[in-house]
């Protein structure tokens, strides 16, 4: 495994803390959302990675890193609200709220966070380890 790729796992796993960030940020922008029906209910997203890893890696040719599968509705069920002045109430005076949880998109948030800013020590190290094998040809 050559130096480089260090690079290709840690760029995969920059893509991946981002695609997570933009996720948790879209859930906590809708935990509010209210809603008249279950059906335009807005449902919190999770992210769904997995480890890329080729075959051919062995001979130096592949590559490593994280990818995502996928985003994910959290299959929980909306909580519903008794507030007959919401203008959104429906019939019986209920008003639906999504399946997000503030405090656990938040744990997500720092979690993301901080494994994003871990892979970018991870490419400032392998750059300096570079940069002074470089210079023992001085």
């Amino acid at each position: 495994m050559s130096l480089f790729n260090i690079f290709d796992v840690a760029g995969s796993a920059l893509n991946a803390q981002t695609l997570r960030l933009n996720t948790t940020s879209s859930n906590l922008a809708n935990a509010n959302s209210a809603s008249s029906s279950t059906d335009q209910l807005y449902k919190a997203r999770q992210p769904v990675f997995a480890t890329m890893m080729s075959n051919e890696f062995d001979n130096g040719n592949g590559s490593v890193g994280v990818q995502v599968l996928g985003i994910v509705e959290k299959q929980e069920p909306g909580r519903a609200e008794y507030n007959p002045g919401h203008p959104l109430a429906n019939d019986e005076g209920y008003v639906y709220m999504p399946n997000v949880n503030v405090i656990e998109e938040m744990a997500n948030m720092i979690s993301a966070s901080r494994s994003y800013q871990t892979n970018v020590e991870v490419m400032n190290t392998a750059k300096q380890m570079l940069m002074r094998t470089l210079s023992l040809g001085q």
